[in-house]
């Protein structure tokens, strides 16, 4: 009796979730997919990427979707015994044809190692054979660097999969179970866009590009149990026309920024969705953005945005912020003085950040929240000085947060390669940095550890994804990363990593001055 108590735990608090939902798609298929999110349920459920192809797949006829997810207590669910089940049928993961993962950054690897073998699977993909499922992944990391994720998957859909995730499911589900050899060539004939790195090595195709009719990506789900509460998510704009030189998401990627006309952005929020989110990688940019706020926040809802650019703000676009209901106005100055945002290509100027902080005062909201980065290549101890002395002058106008993250360089961006300022280095600016603005803003940074962790994926190989798993196996904590990525052999194909106590390379450095930033 124990026993099961201890198991029907996990699947009370599922269930709690899905009775909780609206818009939930309960739908039994010839053709079954798991869609398998390698993070928890509040993360998952707050990716429109992962909830717009959950809607894509059940309104084909003869398949269905169904969704699981990381557990929230890991622990907890091992020791349960329990085998990890999808949310709409309760039917064990493992025991689906194909298992879709959707993974938006490099960490959630571990997510996917936990996930695989809570579903009863091994997590290396060549451990798995005809009677195991297909594994199939793709999700925003696939912009950038998927190569650490090689190990654990049989396929990945490089790019926009809206269109891709169909044709490969075509090509899955007409072979059938047990005909994997099969199945992976034939993917990769059919599928441009399809990584196979069984039969492509490192070799990466180009990313995938949707048709527009297909946008905007929108929520299926609606629910209380996410970080964003209750919210109806949906994507006026899709990519970004600017040049940030450090953004996997810059102008050169799958033709830079495509808008969708604001009649049907706001014709697609269904009646039952009291907030509304605008997300987007420049949603500030849409040319109908304020008429799309008005309109939404007339009809009574409140309305919530990503990515407000700085240079994009007035007066009426905050007043129409403010009536639906946003309370803190946040931004990014992204480098440190204004020298640093101008390598980096931001566009950010002192200027315009103080008429934010004078904007966000005007109209009532109760905090600036800046986003930012420390460590970027060629920044010094006189950049956090004068950081320092810009918070202070932004403080006295409005209050003030500041979210700092260390810079970790991504592949496809231009400012690939660059070195990693080493975990001294950034806890030694961060340091300085809270001393200098201490009881007159609110500064949190992500850590400086986990940082280096980031970097290491986000420049290495499928030899640094296969470290992963010794990382995980080992406990997890970050001296289980470390020891995991030094004990990789030196001959290794790979860049040089630094190691995270380094300083900056010098001659790195100075090798990057020379390349192009645009």
């Amino acid at each position: 009796m124990a026993r099961r108590g201890r198991s029907s735990k996990p699947r009370d608090l599922l269930r709690e979730r899905r009775a909780a939902e609206t818009g939930t798609l309960v739908k039994e298929a010839p053709d079954e997919l798991c869609l398998l999110y390698p993070s928890p349920y509040a993360a998952g459920m707050s990716s429109l990427g992962f909830q717009s192809l959950y809607r894509a797949v059940n309104e084909t006829p003869g398949r269905a979707a169904h969704r699981a997810f990381l557990p929230d207590d890991v622990p907890s669910w091992k020791a349960s015994r329990a085998p990890l089940v999808t949310y709409e049928a309760e039917k064990p993961v493992g025991g689906y044809p194909v298992i879709g993962l959707s993974v938006a950054y490099e960490i959630e690897l571990a997510g996917v190692i936990e996930v695989l073998e809570l579903a009863g699977l091994p997590a290396l993909a060549e451990e798995r054979d005809d009677r195991h499922p297909f594994v199939l992944a793709g999700g925003p990391l696939t912009f950038s660097n998927p190569l650490p994720l090689g190990p654990y998957v049989d396929a990945v859909l490089m790019g926009e999969a809206d269109e891709t995730l169909h044709q490969a499911l075509d090509v899955l589900f007409a072979l059938g179970p047990g005909r994997k050899d099969q199945a992976l060539r034939a993917l990769a004939d059919a599928v441009p866009s399809a990584w196979v790195p069984a039969l492509h090595g490192d070799a990466m195709p180009p990313v995938a590009r949707c048709d527009d009719a297909l946008l905007p990506a929108r929520s299926q789900i609606v629910t209380p149990h996410t970080e964003l509460r209750d919210m109806f998510l949906i994507e006026p704009e899709r990519g970004c026309h600017r040049g940030c030189s450090y953004c996997v998401m810059r102008r050169s990627t799958n033709g830079g920024m495509r808008t969708v006309d604001a009649d049907r952005v706001v014709g697609l929020v269904p009646d039952h969705a009291k907030r509304v989110g605008l997300v987007g990688a420049a949603t500030t940019d849409h040319p109908q953005i304020t008429e799309i706020v008005e309109r939404l926040v007339d009809s009574g809802r409140e309305v919530g945005l990503s990515s407000l650019r700085a240079d994009r703000l007035n007066d009426r676009f905050l007043a129409a912020l403010r009536r639906g209901g946003q309370t803190v106005l946040t931004t990014a100055s992204d480098g440190a003085s204004q020298r640093l945002r101008d390598l980096v290509q931001r566009r950010a100027r002192e200027d315009v950040l103080e008429r934010a902080a004078e904007l966000a005062r005007a109209h009532g909201f109760k905090r600036l929240k800046l986003y930012m980065m420390v460590g970027l290549p060629e920044e010094t101890e006189e950049d956090i000085d004068e950081l320092i002395a810009f918070s202070l002058q932004l403080a006295k106008r409005v209050p003030l947060s500041l979210g700092i993250a260390p810079f970790c360089a991504k592949r496809n961006t231009p400012l690939d390669g660059a070195p990693f300022a080493g975990i001294d280095v950034v806890e030694r600016r961060l340091k300085r940095l809270r001393r200098g603005v201490k009881g007159k803003v609110d500064l949190r940074a992500t850590s400086a550890r986990w940082a280096w962790v980031e970097y290491v994926l986000a420049q290495g190989g499928q030899a640094e994804g296969r470290a992963v798993l010794d990382a995980v196996r080992a406990g997890g904590r970050f001296r289980h990363w470390k020891g995991a990525f030094e004990a990789l052999p030196e001959d290794r194909p790979r860049r040089a990593i630094v190691r995270p106590g380094n300083r900056v390379d010098r001659t790195q450095q100075q090798r990057r001055r020379a390349l192009p930033l645009a």
